[in-house]
């Protein structure tokens, strides 16, 4: 009880949102992020304690040739990946969970969201709140990289791009491998 009121006095709780969730009886889908990583996972309730069904997070990516970073691309290959693994356990439907995380149109959540539905997920989410193409494709990151090329800002804005040998002005077609390097190790 004394955990209960700790946890949401010093907000990493919202016990009201979590119950509504609960009492849907679904599976939740849980969107965790840092500076760093995204974390995603497929939760079971048990009055015990959550059980974590499946999870994936943008470190994961790295197996399957990522070099970029934590970014809306990422998020959705993280979403993606996580959405093929539920998938393979036959899990078919999810809620999603961001717990204290605000709701914001086209953040990396919902770009997450978009790559489990893309898998075939289905995440029950209003359409307006996911990612254009060109945001999940990096388009926007192209168009900053070329600005930055033509005022001579490029080499220190993307240093860590150019550490790992990627190339922001193609970072589209870097997600495209990565995108079909993922379907093809769950055989999509």
């Amino acid at each position: 009880m004394f955990r209960k009121l700790k946890r949401r006095k010093i907000k990493k709780t919202d016990y009201y949102q979590r119950l509504e969730l609960l009492k849907s009886g679904k599976l939740r889908l849980v969107v965790r992020k840092s500076l760093n990583n995204m974390l995603a996972q497929i939760v079971k309730y048990d009055p015990k304690g959550d059980k974590v069904l499946v999870s994936a997070m943008t470190k994961e990516l790295k197996k399957y040739g990522w070099l970029g970073g934590n970014n809306v691309c990422s998020a959705y290959l993280t979403g993606l990946l996580i959405g093929y693994k539920a998938k393979k356990l036959g899990i078919n439907e999810a809620i999603l969970d961001i717990g204290l995380h605000r709701s914001i149109k086209g953040c990396k959540i919902y770009a997450l969201v978009k790559g489990c539905l893309d898998a075939g997920l289905n995440v029950p989410v209003g359409e307006e709140m996911l990612p254009n193409e060109d945001r999940i494709l990096g388009k926007h990151i192209e168009k900053y990289a070329k600005i930055l090329k033509e005022e001579g800002k490029y080499e220190k804005r993307f240093s860590k791009y150019i550490e790992k040998g990627l190339d922001a002005e193609n970072i589209s077609g870097h997600v495209n491998e990565v995108m079909k390097k993922i379907k093809e190790a769950f055989g999509n």
